[in-house]
């Protein structure tokens, strides 16, 4: 179940609990950021590795290391804890380039820039809070409380795959219509046509979810 389809006291709740050293409802609070996560990995994962890893690894190692290192967790807020899962993605993204990427460039010397990634990772998850900038914003609670990106993610990722691959190009990675359209192998006036489908989509979704 994704944060876009329950009460938003309970990602909360769990979270407190976990807090509070019990850890019964750490693997279902986790698994609400899943589709977050695994926007966030499709998006930065350099294509020519994903014959060796997938976004879905990553996501799953991610998520698998926070389980583990749950006490290693500081903070109280829902939005502190998506900072550190999403640090802990970009420590994998950085391992999965160190191993095979840089490694067989062993004449130069080379590292990884966490901060580069970091960087990367945070301006994606601006661009996913923004992809429906401007729409009215419900007065339900959930979307008070919750992290925008985050229930964005849920219903972005219920889209279509040509849909949701145009939006990440597009809205997360901040490609130019023209770059999409080339990796699209489609024409500029094609590739506009399918993003404001895909918007549309999108706004659709959101509304039937929370204005209705």
């Amino acid at each position: 179940m994704g944060l876009a389809a329950m009460s938003s006291s309970v990602p909360r709740r769990w979270l407190g609990e976990v807090r509070q050293g019990d850890d019964g409802h750490l693997g279902a609070l986790l698994e609400l950021y899943r589709n977050y996560l695994s926007l966030l990995a499709d998006s930065h994962l350099d294509p020519k590795l994903r014959a060796r890893v997938s976004p879905s690894d990553l996501v799953q190692e991610t998520m698998l290391e926070a389980h583990r290192d749950i006490r290693q967790f500081r903070g109280e807020s829902e939005l502190e804890f998506l900072g550190w899962l999403r640090q802990i993605l970009v420590n994998n993204l950085a391992q999965v380039v160190e191993k095979h990427v840089l490694a067989v460039k062993r004449d130069v010397r080379r590292e990884v820039s966490l901060e580069g990634l970091r960087t990367a990772v945070e301006q994606s998850t601006i661009h996913l809070g923004q992809v429906l900038a401007g729409r009215e914003e419900p007065p339900h609670a959930e979307m008070e409380r919750r992290e925008r990106a985050v229930i964005l993610a849920d219903l972005l990722t219920s889209l279509p795959p040509h849909y949701r691959e145009v939006l990440m190009m597009r809205n997360l990675q901040g490609l130019r219509f023209d770059e999409v359209a080339r990796k699209l192998n489609r024409t500029v006036p094609a590739t506009k046509m399918l993003w404001m489908r895909a918007i549309k989509q999108l706004r659709q979704a959101y509304d039937n979810r929370f204005l209705q």
